[in-house]
């Protein structure tokens, strides 16, 4: 659930109207509501109470500092995937002892930062990744938290550019290979095994593969308790996927059910990462109509928003809901493509749309709040989009719109 509802034919964030939030901060505009936040991270605290759990928010998913320092004084831990996300993390007030550090590619520079801090664990993607863990911890003198992040063949049946559990993704271990690398870890004095990582896709909205892939580790689990290595947690990543068309997707309270009933018994934590199912739908972009346009059958809604303020359209052929901010009862809906102002032909954010609209309206793009900002950019030099926070009937700025000047301070003339 989300708290984006309308009220007497007008689009509210909370108690405020979204087209008196585009008058007052300009398009493209996103807006968060604190209420949805924080009814989500508790969604995911109650369907893990009965069991020791840590819930890692996912920072590549929308890394706003507001955001990640709201999460963190509800009590959230963070997932991370780089040396900038972690400083963001510790910038924003959370605290590193409920940070997991995943990602294929960590630097030496990255792991050493990371160790240096204290973070809760490093998920270790690779058997050349152990050596630089060794290298960094030996020289720091320190005895580094880690778990493998084990690949378990798992087809999460979503889109094949967010599926990571397969073989042929570059993410992880392979399962055959785990048992061995386990041992490995366990006879290292300067390592700590603290978990088994998983996660094989996002926007899942079937508990299917989740419930195969957690038998796959619950069974090397078990194999590493009879070899006498015991580990503190296992991570079941995130991925559990959201309503951005007709999906009907398990509430957390059912997604889990399953995978508590096999740890039961077991004195393990259970770690996830949810970011899509926690912030997409908390968040809605608001763009702009300012023309519209015929050309032959295909009728075109061309607004402020493009592609560089949301790039999943274009990049996944993502579908994203997109409403008028102002249910207009005297104009006939019209089937149109949504498109943007970037010199690209995918520059869309929705194809064959049936829309009441007119010229100066909003329009409000939900589930925005999931790799939207995070993922955009300054392409065609437009300036990022401003960011609002609504509390009730109060908006705050949580982060400016770019003056141009900002665009290109880090560039240089050559003499």
């Amino acid at each position: 659930m989300n708290f984006f509802e309308f009220k007497d034919s007008q689009l509210y964030a909370e108690d405020v109207k979204v087209t008196d939030l585009a008058k007052e901060f300009g398009t493209p505009l996103y807006v968060y509501s604190k209420a949805t936040i924080e009814r989500h991270l508790n969604a995911f605290e109650n369907a893990l109470a009965s069991k020791k759990h840590l819930t890692c928010f996912a920072v590549k998913s929308c890394s706003n500092l507001a955001v990640l320092n709201l999460l963190a004084k509800l009590g959230a831990g963070f997932d991370i995937v780089s040396e900038g996300e972690l400083r963001r993390v510790i910038a924003a007030g959370g605290d590193p002892k409920k940070v997991v550090f995943s990602g294929v590619g960590k630097t030496e520079a990255e792991i050493e930062y990371a160790l240096s801090v204290g973070i809760n664990c490093l998920n270790i993607e690779s058997e050349e990744e152990i050596d630089a863990v060794i290298k960094v911890a030996k020289k720091l003198n320190v005895v580094a938290p880690v778990a493998l992040r084990v690949n378990p063949g798992v087809d999460p049946k979503t889109h094949p550019y967010i599926s990571t559990g397969l073989k042929n993704n570059k993410f992880g271990v392979s399962e055959e290979i785990a048992l061995e690398l386990y041992q490995r870890l366990a006879k290292e004095p300067c390592l700590k095994v603290s978990g088994i990582d998983c996660h094989i896709g996002s926007q899942m909205t079937d508990a299917a593969p989740i419930i195969e892939a957690s038998e796959k580790i619950v069974n090397l689990y078990q194999k590493l308790l009879a070899l006498g290595i015991k580990v503190d947690h296992i991570d079941m990543g995130g991925g559990l996927g959201v309503t951005y068309d007709k999906e009907v997707p398990p509430q957390p309270l059912d997604y889990y059910a399953p995978i508590l009933e096999k740890l039961s018994g077991y004195d393990v934590a259970l770690y996830i990462e949810p970011g899509r199912a926690m912030i997409a739908n908390s968040s809605v972009l608001l763009a702009k109509v300012l023309y519209q346009k015929n050309n032959g059958d295909k009728h075109f809604v061309i607004t402020d928003t493009g592609m560089n303020d949301m790039i999943r359209p274009a990049l996944y052929g993502a579908y994203m809901t997109i409403e008028n901010a102002v249910d207009h009862k005297d104009v006939a809906p019209v089937v149109c493509d949504v498109v943007g102002p970037i010199c690209e032909s995918d520059d869309f954010l929705g194809k064959e749309r049936s829309l009441k609209v007119k010229n100066g309206d909003i329009l409000a793009v939900r589930g925005a709040g999931a790799y939207g900002s995070s993922m955009s950019s300054t392409y065609n030099t437009r300036r990022l989009p401003c960011e609002v926070m609504v509390d009730g009937k109060n908006a705050t700025v949580i982060k400016k719109r770019q003056s141009f000047e900002d665009i290109w301070k880090d560039e240089c003339i050559l003499n």
